[in-house]
């Protein structure tokens, strides 16, 4: 069974210094993808900007600057309040995403309940798939491994 961490908030869009727009976003944590965490933005439109990264990228990002590349995430005081920037980038555009600090927190601390660092691989069943792949079937030889898969030429017929 997979459990799902979801938490509905307002984003602001940061549009200049002065400017931000409202963003309705659902940050959503699924114990069947343990290492990432997945934010679906409502822009209006007839379907959600959806981007997905590391869960421990926001983690880390809620304490100091971290993240290169598409994404990049850190803390910062905006007018007194505690906030989570994030920059995003894609061929698309760019967009700079202020999220309210306590309110991540708060629903990283779930996510992190439900799975803890460094249990998420145990969620996968990585272990249990290897181990099925890689059974041996009673009362049958694998021809496959016994077979010399490049006979000698003095071999007969590749034996």
């Amino acid at each position: 069974m997979h459990t799902v961490v979801e938490r509905e908030l307002e984003l602001k869009l940061v549009l200049s210094p002065e400017r931000a727009i409202p963003v309705p976003a659902r940050l959503t944590y699924r114990t069947d993808d343990p290492y990432a965490v997945h934010i679906a933005f409502h822009i209006g439109s007839e379907n959600p900007v959806n981007w997905t990264f590391a869960r421990e990228l926001l983690v880390e990002g809620v304490f100091r600057p971290c993240g290169h590349g598409d994404v990049r995430v850190w803390p910062t005081k905006v007018e007194g309040r505690s906030v989570v920037l994030m920059a995003l980038s894609s061929p698309d555009g760019d967009a700079l995403l202020e999220a309210p600090a306590p309110a991540v927190s708060a629903w990283l601390e779930r996510t992190l309940r439900v799975v803890p660092p460094g249990s998420e691989a145990e969620r996968l069943g990585i272990d249990d798939g290897l181990a099925e792949l890689l059974a041996p079937t009673p009362g049958r030889a694998d021809e496959l491994w016994l077979r010399d898969p490049w006979p000698s030429d003095e071999s007969k017929d590749g034996e």
